[in-house]
């Protein structure tokens, strides 16, 4: 699925969140996005327990600029509500496997 939430969630209830988190900006429409979805999706799989917020990002949208996101897709792991990893614009799954990892052991 390639659809970014227009709803954005606030800092306060992201840094709330327990457990492991994917947070994805980007946007629907990005081909960057969709070109990394697949392979967002294949390694989220392998990981069933972790939470992925998919966050529509762009002017006007506070979420994004409060992680500081300049491109598309921007991956943040987190993990209690803390970033321990970040990745832009992946290209293989095994990058995003890593960032999975570093959330989930």
């Amino acid at each position: 699925m390639n659809t970014y939430n227009t709803q954005q969630p606030t800092l306060a209830e992201i840094s709330a969140l327990e457990g492991p988190c994917l947070l994805n900006f980007g946007t629907s429409w990005c081909g960057y996005c969709i070109a990394a979805q697949p392979l967002i999706n294949l390694a989220l799989a392998q990981y069933r327990d972790v939470k992925h917020l998919k966050v529509e990002d762009g002017k006007g949208r506070r979420l994004g600029r409060s992680f500081s996101v300049k491109l598309w897709p921007t991956l943040i792991f987190m993990k209690d509500g803390i970033e321990l990893k970040r990745i832009v614009r992946p290209t293989t799954i095994d990058e995003i496997i890593m960032g999975l990892t570093a959330i989930t052991i």
